[in-house]
């Protein structure tokens, strides 16, 4: 790996913040929303999604594509933000980044839960027990074995052992031919999955492994600039989620047939977008809304989905409006209490929690 595929040094000290990426982390978070709203669940508990929105449907189901560009975004985030940053400050920027948000939305959404439960035509229903609740609010849920209080989280329990994978990196010292080494090597692993022992899955992530990769190659490009092993990196992980993205798609049963294609243009124009927001070409974006957007994010992907459930069936019930005119309701509610999730907790929290970690 020498000449033309190596860097030794930044080309760049970009250091404002991404708009764009901003912008695009929101609608990441809406159009998983719009796939939970109107399709992986009966708004009335019987009928299929398709029966209340006949057109829509076909077409928000692709949402579900905004966990796979969350990965993407996030290979390239903490690949960023880990750079020139000791072992203990990167642990305590994800830490603060992470919980503060995390623990409020858990204990809403148990108590909305067990307030107000919907068992019928959901993909998640029963009501969390104390127990349950106090260790979904250390985020290790999953791996304990323990009841998700909503099975969004299992997202989270991917992200994080991905930022332990790039903590070993950061312990080690990160440099540009490790980070690309690292990302090398997690990409073989992925496509060499169904040879590798079974033990090696949660830590290679075959099925998602590809979109971190790809961020954080993306993240060296705007560091060191782009060179050919980059763009190998970002073209091999791309080749990688093809067919997985197929595969995906078949595993969806809404009740009607849903093509492949829009699946994969998706994901490609998501990589797309990425790296022209990597090699600077929303650098000048300014917009302070889109900063706004991207503080909701994390707690609207957090809130919408059993909470989402609950005011849908009520107002359905309640009401004779349109599903669509609920839907919409619905996520503006919840960006609402997103809002009110970020300015009263992740706000004043988040610093001190980092200034704790961090000694």
């Amino acid at each position: 790996m020498t000449g033309s595929m190596t860097a030794a040094r930044p080309v760049t000290a970009r250091t404002t913040r991404l708009h764009a990426l901003d912008g695009l982390r929101l609608v990441c978070a809406l159009g998983v929303a719009g796939y939970h709203y109107s399709v992986s669940w009966r708004l009335d508990g019987v009928r299929l999604p398709e029966y209340h929105l006949p057109t829509a449907s076909h077409v928000l189901i692709y949402g579900f594509l905004g966990v796979e560009m969350f990965f993407l975004i996030s290979g390239f985030v903490i690949g960023m933000s880990a750079f020139d940053r000791t072992l203990r400050q990167f642990a305590a920027a994800r830490i603060a980044r992470l919980y503060p948000a995390f623990w409020a939305c858990v204990v809403l959404t148990a108590t909305v839960v067990t307030l107000w439960p919907v068992s019928t035509g959901v993909p998640v229903s029963g009501v969390p027990t104390v127990r349950e609740t106090l260790v979904n609010l250390t985020m290790l849920a999953e791996p304990a074995g323990v009841r998700l209080v909503d099975t969004v989280y299992w997202t989270l329990w991917a992200e994080l052992r991905f930022y332990l994978l790039f903590a070993l990196l950061v312990m080690w010292g990160l440099t540009y031919r490790r980070v690309a080494g690292f990302a090398t090597v997690w990409l073989v692993a992925a496509g060499a999955g169904p040879l590798l022992p079974d033990w090696t899955g949660p830590v290679v992530m075959p099925d998602f492994a590809p979109y971190f990769a790809i961020g954080v190659a993306l993240c060296l490009m705007r560091r060191f600039g782009p060179t050919p092993w980059l763009w190998g990196l970002v073209a091999g992980g791309w080749l990688l989620v093809l067919p997985r993205m197929a595969a995906r798609v078949a595993e969806l049963r809404p009740g009607f047939e849903v093509p492949a294609a829009p699946a994969l243009v998706i994901i490609t124009l998501a990589v797309a977008a990425l790296t022209a927001i990597a090699l600077g070409a929303t650098d000048h974006w300014n917009v302070r809304s889109l900063a706004t957007a991207g503080a909701l994010t994390y707690p609207f992907y957090l809130l919408h989905q059993r909470i989402g459930y609950t005011v849908l069936r009520g107002a359905r019930e309640g009401t004779e409006l349109p599903a669509w005119l609920l839907l919409s309701a619905t996520i503006a509610l919840l960006l609402g209490v997103a809002w009110l999730v970020h300015r009263f907790v992740e706000r004043p929290l988040a610093p001190r929690l980092r200034s704790f970690v961090a000694g």
